[in-house]
């Protein structure tokens, strides 16, 4: 079955709200943090601030959007794209010693009737309600911007990656283009260097020929004579006589 996936814009709502601690605030979801602030020594024997994780809780009750037409309940938001809480409090609070500094909690939440925006897969339970989800396949959003601020960062974001594919479409033609003329050239520098080799064999050849000649009318020559002897990788016109060498340069001041 295709998913349906709706956008519903509404207040949010609940009929068991939960009642902050420390702002006073009702909301539907509540998370707070408690962070230890002390002192420590550092590698260099000096005394830094620090602060280490100390408790860290979420509560969530049963919510809806409520557009004054009816209303839809909201499961899974926290994983939803453009979720975010609101800071309702945050305090510190010392503890009068010299090392422990004291502990700062953080409490945020999604305050009852704060308006939200929801695209999402909207589906029907056996008693009939409706709440929209995340859907296996498609976008899932609970943002306070309305829908066209939604659509409009979208369009903003899709022009961003045409831009960015065009980018690298043009970085990988100039990677080809480059690997085939280093391929050209080195191709061209291995026919030039054959063509070297070549004329150089072509040229002893020659005057071994001419030797080998002058010998065979004194009668002084052998077939080993007129074989072609392997030739210097450098000069390209003598005959190599090692296999390796290696050079060791000594500067001195």
């Amino acid at each position: 079955m295709i998913p349906i996936i709706v956008t519903i814009s509404g207040r949010v709502g609940s009929e068991t709200p939960i009642n902050c601690r420390h702002s006073g605030l009702r909301g539907v979801i509540v998370e707070g943090t408690a962070e230890q602030h002390f002192l420590k020594h550092n590698d260099a024997g000096s005394w830094i601030q620090d602060s280490a994780l100390m408790l860290s809780m979420c509560k969530e009750v049963p919510w809806y959007l409520d557009d004054e037409t009816g209303r839809v309940y909201v499961v899974g938001a926290r994983g939803a794209v453009g979720f975010a809480l609101t800071v309702g409090s945050e305090v510190f609070e010392e503890s009068g010693r010299s090392i422990m500094l004291g502990v700062k909690r953080i409490e945020q939440v999604l305050p009852t009737g704060s308006s939200l925006t929801v695209v999402g897969e909207a589906v029907k339970d056996d008693i009939g309600t409706i709440r929209i989800q995340k859907p296996q396949k498609g976008p899932f959003y609970v943002s306070p911007k309305s829908i066209d601020q939604l659509v409009s960062n979208l369009g903003k974001w899709a022009r961003w990656y045409k831009y960015a594919s065009f980018g690298l479409t043009i970085f990988g033609v100039f990677l080809i283009t480059k690997h085939a003329i280093h391929y050209y050239l080195e191709r061209r520098r291995r026919w030039e260097l054959r063509r070297r080799v070549l004329a150089a064999a072509a040229k002893r050849t020659g005057s071994d020929n001419e030797d080998s000649t002058l010998k065979a009318e004194n009668g002084t020559g052998t077939n080993q004579d007129c074989v072609m002897p392997d030739l210097c990788v450098i000069c390209l016109e003598q005959e190599y006589n090692a296999v390796f060498i290696q050079c060791r340069v000594k500067l001195e001041a």
